[in-house]
């Protein structure tokens, strides 16, 4: 079996599990970890079997035997080393957020299709058996045509000093959300409403809320300063309504033949009278469990080596940085919508 090289870029909290499912892959040779502080390098390198260990990003990007870099360093670095990177001839694949800015994220599209190269988003929730199940039976019109979709990201978790609570947690439910709707994150406008109650100068509570072309609407809610964690998305349809919850490892996906049926009418006062509740059965699919960053990987090389985008490729990063921008912009406005300004899944960057 042919196998590409690749390096790790950040050896800091995602890197290692990047390290190790690369390591473990057929159809990766990891080269070496790439980390200014060595020492935490050197741990990951050692942690994985022993790899080359560097400080300098261009002696990464100098080798000839490297295919790809896989980067797992803070948002904001990503611009310039995924650039450097794309002008070296290395395929890429990047932590989320793609980029900290949308303007920025689309020099990073332009620049990998510029250059024939994938540039891959590590949306890693999308390659879990629980949201690819999701995805098949939405695809399927399973759920019927959805009517909307409820995110819930809360826990009593660390202020992050360089983003708010939108950039850190609803990036994880906005690519769930891009990855299984039809549309993707195909919304028109994004309304966003923050709080700070601690005084830490950003918003450590937050409320998205996303119309839908079609008609449905999305809306998310993050927070830093619940007690309790909660992780569950409500995708509701005109047929039947599924419930993610991804603390429930015994039943991650409930799929609940309830609703309500409303009967054609011509009038406010009949369509009342044809209102109908459906209930019916409530069951879960059975899921394999298996390591979703291996099948992250495994993407990866199949783009590549398929010569074809990634299922969460740089678009897919680019549609959840539109909604993190114009989140940022509505916040800035009071909560006032703002619109979207991104390509949806059919369309391709011109």
């Amino acid at each position: 079996m042919t196998q590409l090289n690749v390096a790790v870029v950040g050896a800091g909290y995602w890197g290692p599990n990047l390290a190790r499912n690369f390591r473990a892959s057929p159809h990766w040779r990891l080269h070496g970890i790439c980390d200014l502080d060595t020492a935490r390098a050197r741990r990951v390198a050692d942690e994985v079997g022993g790899v080359a260990v560097t400080e300098r990003l261009g002696d990464v990007l100098a080798d000839p035997t490297i295919d790809a870099i896989a980067i797992a360093t803070p948002a904001r670095t990503h611009h310039p080393i995924v650039m450097a990177a794309l002008d070296a001839g290395k395929h890429v694949m990047v932590e989320k957020p793609l980029a900290e800015g949308l303007g920025l994220g689309r020099e990073m599209v332009d620049r990998a299709r510029e250059r024939g190269l994938v540039l891959m988003t590590d949306h890693t929730y999308c390659y879990t058996p629980a949201v690819l199940k999701m995805q098949e039976l939405i695809q399927e019109g399973f759920l019927g045509d959805i009517l909307f979709v409820d995110s819930v990201r809360i826990n009593l978790g660390l202020v992050q000093p360089d983003v708010d609570v939108f950039w850190d947690l609803a990036p994880h439910d906005l690519s769930i959300m891009d990855f299984v709707l039809p549309g993707g994150l195909d919304a028109v406008s994004v309304s966003a409403h923050g709080a700070d109650p601690l005084g830490t100068g950003r918003s450590c509570v937050g409320y998205l809320a996303m119309p839908l072309r079609g008609g449905a609407i999305a809306h998310v809610h993050v927070n830093w300063l619940s007690p309790t964690k909660i992780r569950q998305m409500v995708i509701g349809g005109t047929r039947r309504t599924l419930v993610w919850d991804d603390l429930n490892p015994s039943q991650r996906v409930s799929l609940y033949d309830r609703g309500v049926d409303l009967e054609p009418a011509t009038s406010a006062a009949a369509r009342a009278a044809r209102v109908s509740y459906r209930l019916g059965d409530t069951w879960s699919p059975a899921l394999p469990e298996r390591e979703a960053l291996a099948e992250v990987v495994a993407e990866f090389a199949g783009a590549i080596v398929g010569e074809r985008p990634a299922r969460t490729d740089g678009l897919s990063g680019l549609r959840v940085l539109s909604v993190l921008d114009a989140a940022t912009q509505s916040l800035g406005a009071a909560g006032a919508p703002h619109p979207m300004e991104v390509p949806v899944k059919s369309e391709v960057l011109a």
